[in-house]
């Protein structure tokens, strides 16, 4: 049976292949980014899926990456594209390239983020190859704001010969919800952006997934309102809620109860809670915008005037005051707290 998360997603599909043909055409000269959104559970990964198994001639490489359950760090998607590959073809320092990947015994500050960003964008552009080839970027809204950086970059190359596959659920889910929006007019702002947004299913298309979900047997057509209703044409939903009922007889949808995992994570579920709230002084402000614009500790001291020892008080004092682990948490938290400084609660 088709998964229910494909269920009237072929125009979607056929316009991810006209993209990928209009790439074929321009070679390794062109590009071509797809944005697909939408809440959890519609199917913004399994269309992916199909298209990548369904695209002709099929891409040369494909690199796929997503953010990391936990805590998002610097570089999720390219770490993510790196873990068990051969760095050694690529044009980059060998220490960068680990701090790239993530490696937990490099030094976090020897390189500007604007270096960073700049080798970053050099080994994509040294793994994609000769082409075509197809970038997958999986859960923009989790990602961290480097990796946001960059795939805003790599959208703006115009020789990258590669097409760009995006999925996000909206901003407001996001880590970093004023980034994630600024990411995705980006991406969506690129010359030939093909922008899709998948939505719940109508009560036709749950019918007629429950048709095939039963061979040989007649859905009721209040069952299928019953299921359309319960689950909100969510297809996700749907396929749990088949899965649990486990029975032959279609209307056992109705009087099964929704697992726990779907009702706090579905419509109505409670609302995630914010950050913490912290007071802060004006210069722990100050030092906090410039931790969440990535610089270095030597950085933010000949940016603010003060000297590094001071510097590395004051970010001491914003992990304990914020309830952070790490520099890369606490510039989370100030993205996350507000999106512009003077939001923040600032005591004299």
């Amino acid at each position: 049976m088709m998964p229910a998360t494909m269920v009237g997603r072929a125009a979607e599909l056929a316009e991810i292949g006209a993209a990928w043909a209009a790439l074929g055409v321009a070679g390794a000269s062109g590009r071509g980014t797809v944005v697909i959104t939408g809440d959890a559970g519609l199917g913004k990964s399994t269309l992916v899926a199909a298209a990548l198994a369904a695209l002709a001639p099929a891409p040369r490489t494909v690199l796929s990456g997503t953010a990391r359950i936990h805590s998002p760090a610097p570089y999720d998607w390219l770490a993510a594209v790196l873990t068990g590959r051969d760095p050694a073809d690529l044009p980059i320092p060998v220490q960068a390239l680990a701090w790239l990947a993530q490696h937990p015994d490099v030094p976090r500050e020897r390189y500007a983020p604007e270096a960073l960003l700049r080798l970053a964008v050099r080994a994509v552009r040294a793994m994609l190859g000769t082409g075509p080839a197809v970038l997958v970027v999986e859960d923009l809204h989790a990602l961290d704001p480097a990796s946001l950086n960059l795939v805003g970059e790599l959208a703006a190359v115009p020789d990258l010969g590669a097409l760009l596959l995006v999925t996000s659920r909206s901003p407001g889910d996001a880590v970093s919800p004023a980034l994630v929006a600024r990411t995705l007019a980006r991406l969506c702002g690129v010359p030939g952006a093909t922008r899709q947004h998948l939505g719940p299913l109508r009560r036709t298309a749950v019918a007629g997934l429950l048709a095939r979900a039963f061979p040989g047997r007649t859905v009721p057509p209040e069952v299928a309102d019953a299921v359309w209703e319960r689950t909100a044409g969510n297809p996700y939903w749907i396929s749990e809620l088949l899965a649990s009922a486990a029975a032959d007889d279609p209307s056992a949808l109705v009087r099964a109860p929704l697992p726990d995992h779907l009702r706090l994570s579905g419509p109505g579920r409670r609302p995630r809670p914010g950050p913490p709230e912290a007071d802060l002084t004006a210069r722990e402000t100050e030092v906090l915008g410039c931790l969440a614009a990535g610089m270095s500790n030597k950085q933010i001291a000949r940016s603010l005037g003060i000297s590094i020892r001071t510097v590395t008080v004051h970010v001491s004092n914003l992990l304990r005051k914020t309830g952070s682990a790490s520099r890369t948490e606490a510039a989370l938290w100030a993205v996350q707290r507000a999106a512009r400084p003077q939001d923040l609660v600032v005591t004299p």
